[in-house]
């Protein structure tokens, strides 16, 4: 193999697959990129079994082939680089070693057979659609951050797609939980994706799917079968197992009938609700929320830590209650919000909490209270 590619380009396709590789292997090939040279393109392939990441950039390749790199030190070497420079690749100089020269730097890194490197089996995928990239974004961003880290739970690790029937129409739907708090949020269903009944995308997966759509072009393209799903992004490929296992049946979660309606300001309450949570205890993140007609209070007391108190104005006209909240998730929903105010909708002290966003129908959040 042998060719010369822009900086740019090889760090682009490199920075969308390197971030797969698991950083401790004890499989070493598993710590590297593939490289394959073909006419006009270097394409490169990472993979920890579970993902793989795929993609190309343009070089003008004078002899043809492939080899296996460490991804975490090429990706390192071609940062550091100079913007603009032309980098030199040659594998067949020195057998077991990758030739690497831009400008006045030369360096030679060591590689292992092609042969190898594994790569994912492909199999026929009955739901194929494209949408526009930024709606995609939108659902994910508003979900993944209530995707629960507990490996007992592995059918929570991940945010669950689906095309479904929504408020208005047919929509696909993202929703993640951890037990403690829930996401959902909808876009409109693209054509083609009316037989995607339901699959549980792993937490790496939309990590890397998310970072991918940074780049996206308005269109991306997606795939889904039985066992994998598959998202292409311009000339990016992202393939990754889907989670074996049921998701819970989230709409028995999410109240209904909730009838006291607390209108605030998303910022003034963020605001308070990070200025008071200071004082609280670091494992809890506990407060305390005191509604009155008009008012919202905001409260922190602990004997080791100090005590804090804000109080905001806010739409409140039923009656009187207390209710108490993990601090950062209720940071976290609102960071979701997209419009100037939010819409809480409460039960009672020891009832889930439904929170909305005006500006998106789609979106909703579900809070479990603390005890406080």
């Amino acid at each position: 193999m042998k060719l010369t590619i822009d900086r740019t380009a090889l760090l682009r396709a490199l920075s969308h697959v390197q971030a797969v590789v698991e950083r401790r292997n004890t499989i070493p090939i598993l710590s590297n990129v593939l490289m394959s040279a073909d006419a006009g393109s270097l394409r490169l392939t990472a993979t920890d079994l579970d993902i793989e990441a795929t993609d190309r950039g343009e070089a003008k390749v004078t002899a043809a082939g492939e080899t296996t790199v460490s991804a975490q030190t090429l990706f390192d070497v071609v940062r550091k680089l100079p913007e603009g420079s032309e980098i030199q690749l040659d594998s067949d100089a020195t057998p077991g070693q990758l030739k690497m020269s831009a400008g006045r730097s030369r360096f030679s890194l060591p590689t292992l057979p092609a042969s190898d490197f594994q790569t994912m089996s492909r199999e026929d995928a009955p739901v194929k659609f494209t949408m526009p990239a930024a709606e995609f974004r939108s659902i994910i961003d508003k979900t993944k951050f209530a995707i629960s880290t507990e490996e007992s739970r592995f059918y929570l690790n991940g945010v669950f797609l689906q095309h479904t029937k929504g408020a208005d129409g047919q929509v696909l739907r993202a929703v993640a939980t951890d037990g403690h708090r829930l996401a959902l949020a909808d876009t409109n269903a693209p054509p083609g994706s009316a037989k995607l009944e339901g699959v549980i995308v792993p937490r790496k997966a939309v990590a890397e799917i998310r970072r991918l759509l940074d780049d996206a072009p308005e269109e991306i393209a997606i795939e889904v079968s039985s066992a994998k799903i598959v998202v292409r992004v311009g000339d990016a490929v992202l393939t990754s197992k889907l989670i074996d296992g049921s998701f819970p049946d989230y709409a028995r979660v999410i109240p209904k009938s909730n009838s006291r309606v607390l209108t605030i300001s998303r910022d003034d309450f963020a605001a308070a609700v990070d200025r008071v949570a200071t004082v609280s205890a670091e494992r809890s993140r506990s407060i305390k929320l005191s509604l009155s007609e008009g008012r919202a209070t905001i409260a922190v007391s602990q004997s080791e830590a100090g005590h804090g108190v804000e109080e905001i104005e806010a739409e409140y006209a039923d009656e009187p209650m207390e209710i108490g909240f993990n601090a950062r998730y209720l940071l976290d929903v609102t960071q979701q919000i997209e419009g100037e105010m939010a819409r809480v909708e409460f039960n009672d002290p020891a009832s889930p909490v439904r929170v909305l966003d005006p500006v998106d129908p789609g979106a909703q959040y579900v809070l479990m209270p603390l005890r406080v």
